[in-house]
């Protein structure tokens, strides 16, 4: 609209027109010309007549090509974001029915060690792409299998129940996913203004935002 609004005093005396297209001096006609300028079509019919719009054409062509290629770039980052926090969410919900009643701990300590630091990069990883792509928070899940916020108040299961064991090894694995975990609720607190004075209280908010309630007897089928 706001290279439309230059290119109007200039019609149609300011660009030549090929054979046969009709003239307009109109506002239609800018956006027209805008419009085939900011996407580099570059049809021909209309070109600029004057050195000073020769330029400014050339101008928003090179933005339309920036435009362009940041649109590409962000879907490009965007979706392998979106792609982590549901393998996330995933991870969680098969280490739930895989574990059962006894849980983690009735793994061997190293085995239980190596899924919770794994757990705890992929969560920090997840933090730092909501700090970078703040438009993927808002993404909700259609179902609730790849949905985080369904699935987080599992990993702070995990974490508390890691922190009280007898291995020393475990229980670091179990303050290293705490830490992440309030990473992660800082992020929502601070950027999405998801409130409560912890980290669960947090999470049970970004639970109820997303419409994802945890249902106990589909938990345990």
């Amino acid at each position: 609209m706001g290279w439309a609004l230059i290119y109007l005093p200039h019609l149609p005396a300011g660009f030549v027109y090929a054979d046969g297209v009709p003239q307009h001096g109109n506002f239609t006609e800018a956006i027209y010309i805008s419009m085939v300028s900011l996407s580099t079509v570059g049809y021909g019919e209309i070109a600029p007549a004057t050195p000073p719009l020769r330029f400014i054409m050339a101008a928003q062509a090179v933005t339309g090509f920036g435009l362009l290629t940041a649109t590409v770039s962000w879907i490009l980052q965007t979706y392998p974001a979106l792609s982590r926090r549901r393998a996330l969410a995933h991870d969680l919900n098969l280490l739930r029915e895989a574990a059962g009643p006894p849980g983690v701990l009735s793994l061997e300590p190293g085995h239980a060690t190596a899924l919770l630091e794994s757990l705890a990069r992929n969560v920090s990883t997840v933090s730092i792409d909501l700090l970078a792509f703040n438009e993927t928070y808002y993404f909700n899940e259609a179902k609730q299998r790849g949905s985080l916020p369904a699935t987080v108040a599992y990993a702070q299961q995990l974490a508390s129940d890691a922190i009280t064991s007898a291995n020393a090894d475990l229980r670091f694995a179990g303050r290293m996913l705490h830490a992440s975990l309030d990473d992660l609720a800082e992020v929502l607190r601070g950027k999405f203004g998801h409130s409560g004075p912890t980290s669960s209280a947090v999470f049970l908010s970004y639970e109820t935002r997303h419409r994802h309630r945890r249902n106990p007897d589909s938990e345990t089928s």
